[in-house]
């Protein structure tokens, strides 16, 4: 183990397992990764985790249900899915995560 694999970050143990391990292979990948880069990291994460989290409830519960008056309603996991997977985009954009060359953030 060299130095620097020492001195690396472990990602935050809240997130699921696939997160934990896109967050440190991006903190493996680049260097120069500040502690704000971290923090943005892990709301990107964060936003992963949550609109998968809303796509599961949905493909069990479906798009939408019936309110009280037996009308259709939107599934408000549908506006937690969308939301949280344009945090994503936002956040790898701000990160540089998109670029086709990695460099750092």
């Amino acid at each position: 183990m060299t130095a620097a694999h020492a001195k690396q970050p472990k990602p935050p143990t809240h997130l699921s397992a696939a997160s934990r391990a896109w967050w440190t292979h991006v903190v493996s990948c680049w260097e120069g990764v500040e502690e704000h880069h971290l923090r943005l990291l892990t709301l990107a994460c964060q936003a992963w985790d949550r609109a998968e989290e809303a796509r599961r409830i949905i493909a069990k519960e479906g798009p939408t249900y019936l309110d009280r008056f037996g009308a259709p309603r939107r599934h408000p996991a549908c506006a937690i899915e969308s939301e949280s997977r344009s945090a994503f985009g936002r956040l790898v954009r701000q990160l540089s995560l998109d670029e086709t060359e990695p460099g750092p953030p």
